[in-house]
């Protein structure tokens, strides 16, 4: 059974049993309600997109914003000199999973294409000769003294490090997606052979650690495509018992994280340091934990100069339907700040001020179109920082 929904649309109602209904709801990638129809269920997006197996139903979600526009976030968020449209020749009309999936497998076999990468990793074995160091440690509380085997460590030279564990693990995790068209399966199926000797990378595990460097410059936009992959698709393991398999984004995240970045350097040129997810605490015991979106600390500063909180939507959970403006009215008390800044996506949220009673502090509320070029969104953001340095300066 195939359900198709629209980031943003009308929920619809869809005929399954409790059992799938009670799954869809505990998924967590789509909103679904018990209809007033004996068999039938109210199914809504939330904030995932994508291509999702929910017990038996494939759920097709798609986001609101047009591929093109959705990718210049995701290549912002994860570093904003890394892709830009032409790089990965997007189709227009192409679903999210098609989109990522090609433009996947046109990086990685343009990449590969020239020879794998190689370099060292170090690798830890138990070995009946010495290479490389003795690990004393090791070896004495594993062996219990024995002579053989050894437990050494050692650097090894060649194709079987983080670059290529990546691109490996992205392409078979893709395979095992539906409905990628032939062409980009071949594509894919080709990059799998040529890192035949690379370890792939296993589901659950933390993803390989890489560093951009001149040497991987080739790879870079593979790589950061495989992230996406890698990451999009492990929302098999965030569920517990419900069955879940495919490829979802958390707008949400994708929202925050582009903001962070984009945000964080234009406040950084006006001197300082931004701090994105900054560990603070509501109690004196430091046992309550905040982690304000972004902080910035003007130079010379160590008190923070302004708090910015990411909220693609407004959090209304039941019973508080002004969640967000309490949350920053607690990071505004613990910090000291005045003023303090809540950032939506336009069309979820207007924008307004809000001056709490009895107190200095006033919150802000902005909104980003989102659905506009990179270049006019940029250009917000950078008007953002402007009105945020004129309430913190």
């Amino acid at each position: 059974m195939r359900v198709e929904l629209r980031e943003g649309g009308d929920p619809i109602d869809v005929q399954v049993s409790d059992r799938v209904g009670t799954a869809l709801r505990n998924s967590g990638l789509v909103n679904a309600t018990p209809a007033l129809n004996d068999g039938w269920w109210t199914v809504g997006a939330a904030n995932r997109v994508g291509v999702a197996r929910v017990a038996g139903v494939e759920l097709w979600i798609q986001p609101k914003l047009p591929i093109r526009r959705l990718f210049f976030l995701l290549g912002y968020a994860n570093d904003h000199r890394v892709w830009r449209d032409d790089d990965l020749d997007l189709v227009e009309d192409h679903d999210l999973l098609s989109a990522i999936a090609t433009a996947f497998a046109r990086q990685a076999d343009k990449a590969t294409q020239q020879g794998l990468l190689q370099g060292y990793r170090t690798v830890e074995e138990a070995s009946p000769v010495l290479k490389g160091r003795l690990r004393n440690t090791d070896q004495l509380t594993r062996r219990f003294g024995l002579a053989i085997p050894l437990e050494i460590r050692y650097d090894d030279y060649g194709v079987d490090i983080p670059e290529n564990q990546l691109l490996r693990g992205a392409a078979e995790r893709l395979l095992k997606l539906p409905h990628i068209d032939a062409t980009t399966r071949r594509s894919l199926l080709r990059v799998v052979r040529t890192l035949a000797d690379v370890t792939s990378v296993p589901r659950g595990d933390q993803l390989p650690l890489w560093r951009p460097s001149r040497l991987n410059a080739r790879y870079q936009i593979a790589l950061r495509l495989a992230e996406l992959v890698l990451r999009g698709s492990s929302v098999e393991q965030e569920h517990g018992s419900v069955q879940v398999n495919g490829f979802m984004l958390d707008m949400a995240k994708v929202f925050e994280s582009f903001l962070a970045e984009a945000l964080g350097v234009a406040l950084a040129q006006r001197g300082g340091r931004c701090k994105p997810q900054d560990r603070w605490h509501l109690d004196e015991a430091e046992t309550v934990l905040m982690k304000p979106d972004l902080v910035w600390y003007h130079t010379g500063s160590v008190s923070p100069t302004a708090v910015i909180d990411a909220k693609y939507k407004a959090e209304k959970p039941s019973g508080y339907p002004n969640a967000d403006l309490y949350q920053m009215l607690a990071y505004c008390t613990v910090s000291g700040l005045r003023h303090g800044h809540l950032v939506y996506a336009k069309g979820n949220e207007p924008e307004a001020q809000h001056q709490v009673v009895g107190t200095a502090v006033e919150i802000s509320q902005h909104a980003l179109d989102l659905d506009t070029t990179p270049e006019a969104l940029l250009q917000q953001v950078e008007e953002l920082a402007v009105r945020i340095t004129k309430t913190a300066l």
